[in-house]
């Protein structure tokens, strides 16, 4: 894979035994000999460790406050009330109400600090710096991002920066350590507790080593990063959402704050906003829902979902699809009209020619962990 961009830890991957794949653009490990099972059911019962130094680093300056009001003609959520020392999920949103890209915001005091994805790294680049007249937009292009995440998370952090038991979900800190100054989030995409942590990448893979040095700690790949975040119902941005789904659709309307709604101080005046307004008070005709399908197969996405088991032209598709290892059954995500959305609801997904029965399901299909 000559042509792929590498993160400062390839070569311990590759030391580590992964089996390396291309995703957006970046040679990146999808699994370890442990294999995918173990590797998710680990994360669940201690903590895994995942490189995720292909994601966006990004930071914002601009006048007054730093630029969050600004940031709010690209986004419906509140970035102006975002209190220092807290991050926010959030999304860029188009004209026609679609999203196209979802992204983490920081307020880190004088300045901004977002976290966007790989794959919308220079799309959200060139949108940030077209629309955000007046402020600094500096892509931070010498630091590697690794996720520390499950249970055990907590403990084997503090033994480097103590400082990160106080930590809620979504707290942000910068903090000296013996790897140089540490960016630390408490979040990630797992539904577990732990850790985004922004490193010198040059010293990404000394806290690497050290951290997996930890009995706790297993190297974790995409495969097990995709299953742990589907049973956590968290959407995969080009699979679950893109620039034609609306955040009402996608069933992330609790993501935009009462003062960007109707009647809200700050309402609208973010892109889309006669699309997204209407559909928070009225509703969208088609909404993202888990699927449970029956028996041991798992529906991928794609596969196209029916109202009736003969007959009839498809009313919904599959988004994200796989085997759950926590739950020990198929699980998938995809979209149905409002009217089939209740959990409970039999349909039926196409395999192959056939169709097999699945029920709409609740999500999250594993409850989260955060440390609240």
């Amino acid at each position: 894979m000559p042509d792929l961009k590498r993160t400062p830890l390839n070569d311990l991957h590759r030391e580590l035994g992964a089996r390396m794949v291309e995703f957006a653009g970046y040679e990146m490990p999808v699994q370890f000999p442990m294999g995918v099972m173990k590797e998710h059911l680990h994360c669940r019962a201690a903590a895994g460790l995942f490189d995720v130094s292909h994601m966006g680093q990004v930071i914002l300056r601009g006048p007054s406050d730093n630029g969050a009001t600004a940031f709010e003609a690209l986004v419906p959520q509140s970035i102006a009330g975002l209190a220092q020392g807290r991050q926010r999920y959030a999304f860029f949103t188009n004209e026609a109400g679609g999203i196209e890209d979802d992204l983490m915001v920081a307020n880190r005091g004088d300045h901004l600090f977002v976290v966007v994805n790989a794959a919308c790294k220079a799309g959200d680049l060139a949108l940030m710096q077209a629309g955000l007249p007046g402020c600094e937009v500096e892509e931070i292009t010498d630091r590697a991002l690794l996720a520390l995440q499950g249970p055990a998370a907590e403990a084997v952090l503090a033994g480097h920066v103590p400082g990160v038991r106080e930590m809620r979900f979504m707290d942000v800190i910068v903090a000296g350590s013996g790897f140089g100054e540490l960016w630390i989030s408490r979040s990630g995409y797992t539904g577990e507790d732990g850790f985004e942590i922004s490193v010198a990448e040059g010293q990404a893979e000394a806290l690497a080593r050290v951290l997996l040095a930890d009995d706790a700690v297993r190297p974790i790949g995409l495969g097990a990063r995709d299953s742990l975040r589907l049973e956590a119902g968290l959407c995969l941005y080009g699979n679950d959402i893109d620039a034609a789904t609306s955040p009402v659709e996608a069933g992330l309307d609790w993501a935009i704050q009462k003062i960007r709604r109707k009647g809200g101080a700050r309402a609208g005046g973010f892109p889309g906003a006669a699309r997204i307004l209407d559909e928070l008070e009225n509703g969208a005709a088609r909404r993202r829902v888990g699927l449970a399908p029956e028996g041991r197969a798992p529906m991928r996405a794609g596969v196209a979902l029916y109202e009736a088991e003969a007959g009839g032209a498809p009313v919904g598709a599959v988004t994200s699809g796989a085997f759950g290892p926590t739950l020990g059954a198929p699980m998938a995500m995809g979209y149905v009209p409002a009217g089939l959305s209740v959990p409970g609801t039999r349909l039926y997904g196409e395999v192959r020619g056939k169709r097999l029965p699945v029920l709409v399901a609740d999500l999250p299909f594993v409850p989260a962990n955060f440390k609240r």
